[in-house]
């Protein structure tokens, strides 16, 4: 059996906040029980006016920007 760590992005345009982002991540109904998430940290950042032309819209700025807003790490 593996363990997979994911790195993933959400955009709270409900503003339900972190703890309830992490609950419904950990808690969705995943066909069969095949994945069991647990949430291990959350870190959230101010990313200004919600836009189309905003650069976490766009497949080619989206994971740049993302990654210069929680600072760059080597994996």
């Amino acid at each position: 059996m593996k363990v997979t760590k994911l790195e993933i992005i959400v955009i709270d345009f409900d503003e339900i906040g972190e703890k309830d982002i992490a609950d419904l991540v950990e808690n969705a109904r995943y066909p069969n029980r095949c994945i069991s998430p647990s949430v291990i940290s959350v870190e959230s950042r101010h990313i200004g006016e919600w836009s189309d032309d905003h650069p976490l819209n766009k497949t080619d700025t989206a994971d740049e920007f993302a990654r210069n807003l929680f600072g760059k790490k080597d994996v």
